[in-house]
């Protein structure tokens, strides 16, 4: 997201007059899923979590810890995840991910998330050409799970993000916090609660590139879901998981109401009245996941369900093989997405060597 110019937050007293304004914005502006900084890494971690859907409440030990911290003591074992995405406009998408059970209560995960456009076509204010650009953010994660109880497990993650966007000013970074809980209702029902990127914001300070100085805030997002397990199979392996999950998500915004003209020793000034607001949305998730044998997977699900924009759902299928070589246990997930508003199909692919 390109930065947006500051502005001074107004007084008290200022404020009264533009409620109008703020309720009308409410209503006229879109869901805020797909906005704010970092949105490259709201994608989920990997190719399961594209084609599953819900994912905070899986505990079959499938699903990634970055999703729910809380999630890191059901890994099955230590192991090593890569990802790669092939998507349109050239757009890139990697990560990275390393993960283990801290016996008998416990587990930890980390990992980086890449995700950049490349082939950018730069021209200047006359519209020659001045080369091509690209931008690149990182975001380098950790996550910390705990079980509590028999039945509830809770967990702290840290992402660090950074932001190489125009060349010659300094990359900001940014520092968010994710707070999990998961409760087992039962053998196969669990729920979980997750709040994500916590405090998180770029300052941005492009004086050395001709620009101003503002904050990029982060959408926080609180999401909710439930996980129904299928059971086991005879090898006692998870046979599948059908999974649901429904986030709000919170984003912080400005805007700026004319308010005529200032005249001040002769010089004139715009007066303008600057607006701090949030804005908020809800989306739904939900998808499954069985195995029909030892070695492969169907799965499919829906991202981004909002009955106010229809157009902007993510369904997706995908599938999963496996094959144990003596103590080395290797998985292929492939998941392809019909993205918002007929961008195009992403296709994402993970190699999990399990230890």
């Amino acid at each position: 997201m390109m930065p947006l110019p500051a502005f001074a937050a107004p007084s008290r007293a200022r404020m009264t007059r533009p409620l109008l304004f703020l309720l009308l914005a409410a209503v006229a502006v879109p869901a805020v899923h797909a906005q704010g900084a970092g949105a490259f890494s709201r994608m989920g971690m990997g190719a399961r979590s594209l084609s599953v859907g819900g994912q905070v409440a899986d505990v079959t030990g499938q699903a990634s810890a970055f999703q729910n911290p809380a999630l890191a003591p059901f890994q099955p074992g230590q192991g090593v995840e890569l990802t790669s995405g092939l998507l349109s406009f050239g757009r890139q998408w990697e990560a990275v991910q390393v993960g283990a059970p801290l016996r008998p209560r416990s587990g930890v995960v980390a990992g980086v998330i890449h995700g950049g456009v490349s082939d950018i076509d730069g021209r200047d204010p006359d519209g020659q050409p001045t080369g091509t650009l690209s931008t690149d953010e990182y975001a380098f994660f950790a996550a910390f799970g705990a079980r509590l109880t028999q039945r509830v497990s809770g967990g702290l993650g840290l992402r660090i993000y950074r932001n190489a966007l125009l060349e010659g000013s300094q990359p900001p970074t940014a520092l968010g916090v994710s707070l999990g809980l998961v409760r087992r209702v039962s053998d196969r029902l669990s729920v979980g609660l997750v709040v994500d990127d916590l405090f998180a914001r770029y300052e941005w300070n492009l004086a050395t590139v001709g620009g101003g100085s503002t904050t990029d805030y982060f959408p926080t997002r609180i999401t909710a879901g439930t996980a129904y397990s299928l059971g086991v199979t005879a090898e006692g392996r998870p046979r599948g998981v059908v999974s649901a999950d429904v986030e709000w998500t919170v984003q912080k915004a400005e805007s700026v109401q004319p308010g005529g003209v200032l005249v001040v020793g002769g010089t004139t000034a715009p007066r303008d009245t600057t607006l701090d607001f949030s804005l908020a949305s809800v989306q739904g998730r939900l998808g499954g996941e069985v195995w029909l044998a030892d070695a492969f997977a169907l799965r499919a699900g829906v991202d981004r369900l909002d009955p106010g924009e229809l157009g902007a759902s993510r369904p997706s299928v995908g599938f999963a093989l496996r094959r144990r070589f003596d103590e080395l246990d290797l998985r292929v997930d492939y998941a392809a997405v019909l993205e918002p508003y007929a961008v195009g199909v992403m296709h994402m692919a993970t190699v999990r060597l399990g230890l």
